[in-house]
Protein backbone atom coordinates (compact mmCIF):
# COMPACT_ATOMS: atom_id res chain seq x y z
CA UNK A 1 0.00 0.00 0.00
CA UNK A 2 2.74 2.47 0.93
CA UNK A 3 4.57 1.63 -2.29
CA UNK A 4 1.58 3.09 -4.20
CA UNK A 5 2.15 6.47 -2.57
CA UNK A 6 4.59 8.46 -4.64
CA UNK A 7 4.66 11.26 -2.05
CA UNK A 8 5.77 9.00 0.83
CA UNK A 9 9.28 7.63 1.34
CA UNK A 10 8.48 4.12 2.57
CA UNK A 11 11.69 3.82 4.61
CA UNK A 12 10.71 6.89 6.64
CA UNK A 13 7.06 5.94 7.03
CA UNK A 14 6.63 4.05 10.27
CA UNK A 15 3.47 1.96 10.21
CA UNK A 16 3.46 0.60 13.75
CA UNK A 17 2.31 2.61 16.74
CA UNK A 18 3.27 0.73 19.85
CA UNK A 19 2.17 0.64 23.46
CA UNK A 20 5.68 1.74 24.41
CA UNK A 21 5.47 4.93 22.33
CA UNK A 22 1.98 6.01 23.36
CA UNK A 23 1.63 4.50 26.81
CA UNK A 24 -1.69 2.82 25.98
CA UNK A 25 -2.53 -0.86 25.60
CA UNK A 26 -2.55 -2.15 22.02
CA UNK A 27 -5.91 -2.67 20.31
CA UNK A 28 -7.04 -6.14 19.32
CA UNK A 29 -8.22 -4.70 15.99
CA UNK A 30 -7.19 -1.85 13.67
CA UNK A 31 -8.36 1.55 14.95
CA UNK A 32 -11.67 2.53 13.32
CA UNK A 33 -11.53 6.05 11.89
CA UNK A 34 -14.48 7.92 10.40
CA UNK A 35 -13.62 10.56 7.83
CA UNK A 36 -16.08 13.39 7.17
CA UNK A 37 -15.92 16.15 4.61
CA UNK A 38 -18.26 19.08 4.19
CA UNK A 39 -18.56 19.80 0.48
CA UNK A 40 -20.79 18.04 -2.03
CA UNK A 41 -19.25 19.65 -5.14
CA UNK A 42 -17.96 17.17 -7.69
CA UNK A 43 -14.45 18.69 -7.57
CA UNK A 44 -14.35 19.15 -3.79
CA UNK A 45 -10.93 19.90 -2.33
CA UNK A 46 -12.12 18.86 1.13
CA UNK A 47 -13.17 15.48 -0.31
CA UNK A 48 -9.81 15.07 -2.08
CA UNK A 49 -7.92 15.98 1.13
CA UNK A 50 -10.10 13.53 3.06
CA UNK A 51 -9.42 10.73 0.58
CA UNK A 52 -5.66 11.37 0.78
CA UNK A 53 -5.76 11.36 4.58
CA UNK A 54 -7.75 8.11 4.46
CA UNK A 55 -5.05 6.53 2.27
CA UNK A 56 -2.38 7.53 4.79
CA UNK A 57 -4.39 6.25 7.76
CA UNK A 58 -5.07 2.97 5.94
CA UNK A 59 -1.35 2.62 5.22
CA UNK A 60 -0.71 3.12 8.95
CA UNK A 61 -3.03 0.21 9.71
CA UNK A 62 -6.36 1.91 10.44
CA UNK A 63 -9.74 0.77 9.19
CA UNK A 64 -11.25 3.84 7.52
CA UNK A 65 -14.79 4.73 6.48
CA UNK A 66 -15.58 7.95 4.58
CA UNK A 67 -19.03 9.51 4.98
CA UNK A 68 -20.36 11.15 1.82
CA UNK A 69 -22.58 14.06 2.97
CA UNK A 70 -24.56 14.20 -0.29
CA UNK A 71 -28.24 14.07 0.62
CA UNK A 72 -27.68 14.84 4.31
CA UNK A 73 -30.47 17.26 5.33
CA UNK A 74 -29.81 20.56 7.01
CA UNK A 75 -29.98 20.51 10.82
CA UNK A 76 -33.56 20.46 12.11
CA UNK A 77 -34.85 20.06 8.53
CA UNK A 78 -35.66 16.34 8.60
CA UNK A 79 -36.70 13.70 11.12
CA UNK A 80 -34.09 11.61 12.96
CA UNK A 81 -35.22 8.65 10.87
CA UNK A 82 -33.87 10.22 7.64
CA UNK A 83 -31.63 7.59 5.95
CA UNK A 84 -28.53 9.83 5.74
CA UNK A 85 -28.89 10.85 9.40
CA UNK A 86 -29.19 7.19 10.39
CA UNK A 87 -26.17 6.27 8.24
CA UNK A 88 -24.07 8.98 9.88
CA UNK A 89 -25.16 7.97 13.38
CA UNK A 90 -24.25 4.34 12.72
CA UNK A 91 -20.80 5.34 11.45
CA UNK A 92 -20.30 7.56 14.52
CA UNK A 93 -21.12 4.58 16.78
CA UNK A 94 -18.72 2.37 14.79
CA UNK A 95 -15.80 4.79 14.91
CA UNK A 96 -13.15 5.18 17.57
CA UNK A 97 -11.83 8.41 16.09
CA UNK A 98 -12.87 11.01 13.51
CA UNK A 99 -11.20 13.34 11.07
CA UNK A 100 -13.30 16.30 9.88
CA UNK A 101 -12.43 18.31 6.78
CA UNK A 102 -14.83 21.12 6.02
CA UNK A 103 -14.72 24.29 3.95
CA UNK A 104 -15.79 27.59 5.41
CA UNK A 105 -19.20 28.78 4.33
CA UNK A 106 -19.92 32.48 4.80
CA UNK A 107 -17.14 32.70 7.41
CA UNK A 108 -18.41 29.75 9.46
CA UNK A 109 -18.01 25.98 9.39
CA UNK A 110 -21.08 23.98 8.39
CA UNK A 111 -22.80 21.94 11.09
CA UNK A 112 -23.67 18.30 10.39
CA UNK A 113 -26.97 16.87 11.55
CA UNK A 114 -25.81 14.11 13.89
CA UNK A 115 -28.81 14.70 16.13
Amino acid sequence: MISDMKNVVADLFETSITEEKLGVPPLSHPPRILMLYGSVRERSYSRLATEEAARLLTAMGAEVQIFNPSGLPLPEDAPESHPKVMELRELVRWSEGMVWCSPERHGAYPKMNVG
